[in-house]
């Protein structure tokens, strides 16, 4: 037994100086609380590594087909009313969805941008009493109430009984409402009085869009859209002011949910027009995203970039209605965040290796300036015999 503790005594790869021979210097001391110091740092430093995730990146192919696009927007226009504002959307694969109003809520703003009243767009119209029916007469107490869509008919037994019903009949045959004062339920309701009480007011429109995963784009132009023989068309002319304001604000743009360190850079975005109408452009590469916590919940959302291009109105070579146009087209590449948490054995495996180099670095420089001094006050001492 004495033999096998005698062995390992020598296997001591640190052997042990009698306290008699140790020196304890200044230099020493301030090292030492140095090198402590920077020990502290070092390893509250790793720790806080080691309890909070890291987040890594990789690029992949995106192989996804069919899938859906959402976009959440808030937009602010100061200087339109809310009456004349129309959304579209289209995309490359030819569906069109035109004078959007579901999922959308449009508020109406004074000129200090207070809101007046909030709605849902396309949601309830105003009472009509005693109508003009169909067939030429008024609407009698036991009767069933069914209204011209004047020639817009999609059939005999069609009944338009609004004037938003009437505008969505013209607008599926490609027709423009250019006199509502002639349709009954345009004036029953108001219709162009509320559009004329309604200016110098502004709008905030905000809401979603469930789109193709393919290039597209949408817009808010003032009027309406209709499709006609392969061709879209801007109904304005009811709306005709002669120079449409479209200074407006981002408030938010999203492209899907939101997930940590996403950066939308269209937030908050502000534009002011000068003198000239015109179309102003966004671009946009859609960045698909997916994104994973430590618990292995994913969100599958995108990122953006986007450039901006102003285009200003000239007298009959105006291509494209006043408004504001949003282009977005998607990456082949997508993005793929996963949160990870550092392991146990290499957070212990950096811990030893701060302690381990900063002792022995602390050490060499110790002993460098230890010997230093002693050659140079060895050197003194030997000027001083001479």
């Amino acid at each position: 037994m004495v033999g096998v503790m005698n062995r390992l005594r020598n296997l001591d790869a640190y052997p042990k100086i009698n306290e008699d021979f140790y020196r304890r210097t200044l230099s020493g001391g301030v090292i030492t609380l140095v090198s402590s110091l920077l020990m502290l740092v070092l390893f509250f430093s790793e720790l806080q590594l080691y309890i909070h995730p890291v987040t890594e990146t990789q690029l992949r192919v995106d192989t996804s087909r069919g899938e859906k696009l959402r976009i959440n927007f808030d937009v602010t226009f100061p200087a339109l009313q809310c009456s004349i504002i129309s959304l579209d959307s289209m995309d490359i694969s030819g569906e069109r969805h035109l004078d959007v109003r579901h999922d959308i809520i449009k508020r109406r703003l004074d000129s200090t941008g207070n809101v007046i009243e909030a709605k849902q767009d396309g949601i309830g119209h105003t009472k009509i009493e005693k109508p003009l029916q169909k067939h030429g007469g008024r609407l009698e107490h036991n009767e069933t109430y069914c209204g011209s869509c004047f020639g817009a008919e999609l059939s005999d037994d069609a009944c338009c009984n609004s004037c938003e019903e009437v505008r969505e009949a013209y607008r599926k045959k490609g027709w423009a409402l250019s006199d509502p004062e002639s349709i009954d339920q345009c004036k029953r309701e108001g219709f162009v009085q509320k559009v004329k009480d309604e200016e110098g007011e502004g709008c905030n429109i905000h809401g979603f869009l469930e789109v193709n995963k393919v290039a597209g784009n949408f817009h808010f132009i003032p009027g309406q859209s209709f499709h006609q023989s392969g061709f879209q068309f801007h109904d304005m002319l009811l709306f005709q002011q002669g120079n449409y304001n479209i200074s407006h604000t981002v408030n938010r743009l999203a492209f899907g949910d939101f997930f940590p360190g996403v950066v939308n850079p269209l937030d908050g975005v502000q534009w002011n027009q000068g003198k000239q109408s015109g179309v102003y452009q966004y671009f946009i590469k859609v960045v698909p995203s997916i994104y994973t916590d430590v618990h292995r919940n994913t969100i599958q959302s995108n990122q953006f970039s986007v450039t901006e291009h102003f285009q200003g109105m000239e007298a009959g070579r105006m291509q494209s209605p006043p408004g504001v146009f949003f282009y977005y087209d998607l990456s082949p590449i997508k993005v793929i965040f996963e949160e990870q948490h550092v392991e146990f054995l290499h957070f212990l495996t950096n811990v030893c290796a701060i302690v381990g180099g900063i002792f022995t670095v602390s050490g060499i420089l110790d002993s460098f300036i230890y010997h230093g001094q002693r050659a140079i006050k060895k050197k003194m001492e030997i000027g001083k015999f001479n």
